[in-house]
């Protein structure tokens, strides 16, 4: 198994994966009504499953190393699975918590397997464009996440939409099981030397600039879903269709980021569209913060939102993977990821604060300034690159 069809497997695990992380971004509004925490605490629980996230990347690359990319994300994806029923049968905040770490250390699998799946299989001259498809599998499982729990929570309680998310994934496991080949490891499990990347100066601008990506994309699907509620006055259920939009726009962005920086050619192309996407970003955010547009106009810029800086991460993977070498891909993924959720870790947090004391606009022009820093970050590196 090669070529289209293994990426179209290693995209649809991605969409499993997400599916499970990203349900807790789509149950905010129902953790606050029902727990009755404030956004700020909102924040705090969402950066607990980036901390679990963040604090197994490089075990993870080193399992996915050793062992093959197949074995690791089929225990992922199962874990993943597990760790979403627990979330839907969680009594209190401390649980729900304990079941969110728990949800972020098995998908800390995803990037540095699903990464190397793709840079195997991927046809040559297409490597933007698969792992743009690849990452499209991120904004389509968390967009039907946010499908899946409001659609149950508008019939049932909320709680069983973990349920039926923890049952697709496990099923995708299965399927995945019988129908990828995968490539196999060194058979020992060894943390990755990162040494060498560290004289990598455009690799090293890459990492600052994941620092403000997952910043920005992170808090934005933290709190796209409460804005909704809160600010443009739509219900609960409607609030996460609005969510689910900003994910899907975020996937034809990825399609579209690929396909681009494989026209302009190789990591210099990448690091043009990704450059673009995080200004464009930038400009948006700042007229959320600061032109008091109308519930319909802040609709529509968080959908443009989706296809400029949540549409990068694809493109973004892509200039990493060509600034080291094919034997360094696992550990700068690792690194690159850890950058990116040390700003999730972060960010939301803070603007989750800013809510609270100063109010939308205020956590919007943070999301700006971080999407100025991302945007001169990625110009450096094509200047180096």
């Amino acid at each position: 198994m090669g070529g289209w069809r293994a990426v179209g497997a290693v995209a649809g695990w991605q969409a499993a994966a997400s599916l499970c992380y990203y349900s807790v971004f789509a149950a905010t509004t129902y953790f606050r009504g029902t727990f009755g925490v404030s956004r700020t605490l909102v924040g705090v629980l969402t950066a607990v499953a980036t901390l679990g996230y963040t604090l197994n990347l490089f075990p993870s690359g080193a399992a996915v190393d050793g062992f093959g990319e197949k074995r690791v994300m089929v225990v992922g994806l199962g874990g993943l699975a597990a760790a979403t029923a627990l979330m839907g049968l969680a009594p209190t905040v401390l649980a729900l918590g304990g079941a969110v770490f728990l949800l972020g250390t098995f998908y800390a699998t995803a990037m540095p397997a699903s990464n190397r799946g793709i840079v195997r299989s991927a046809p040559p001259g297409r490597e933007n464009s698969a792992m743009g498809l690849k990452q499209v599998g991120v904004t389509v499982g968390s967009g039907a996440a946010s499908l899946v729990v409001a659609g149950v929570a508008t019939v049932a309680a909320w709680q069983w939409g973990f349920g039926v998310v923890a049952v697709l994934a496990a099923g995708y496991a299965v399927v995945f099981l019988l129908t990828y080949e995968g490539g196999g490891g060194s058979g020992e499990w060894s943390l990755p030397d990162v040494a060498s990347l560290r004289g990598n100066r455009a690799y090293l601008l890459l990492v600052v600039a994941g620092l403000f990506v997952g910043a920005v994309v992170f808090t934005t699907v933290s709190y796209t879903l409460l804005y909704a509620d809160e600010s443009v006055g739509v219900s609960a259920a409607a609030a996460g269709v609005v969510l689910a939009g900003v994910q899907a726009t975020g996937s034809v962005g990825r399609l579209g980021a690929g396909a681009l920086a494989d026209r302009l050619g190789g990591g210099r192309g990448a690091a043009t569209v990704t450059a673009a996407q995080a200004a464009l970003a930038a400009v948006l955010f700042g007229v959320l913060a600061f032109g008091s547009p109308s519930p319909a106009v802040a609709v529509v810029l968080l959908l443009g939102v989706g296809v400029t800086i949540l549409g990068s991460t694809g493109v973004y993977y892509s200039c990493m993977a060509a600034v080291v070498g094919d034997d360094e891909v696992g550990a700068a993924t690792a690194g690159g990821q850890t950058a990116i959720n040390a700003g999730g870790l972060v960010v939301p947090p803070a603007f989750g604060y800013l809510a609270d004391t100063a109010g939308y606009g205020a956590g919007w022009a943070l999301l700006a300034g971080c999407g100025v820093a991302a945007f001169l970050a990625v110009a450096a590196v094509r200047a180096v690159g």
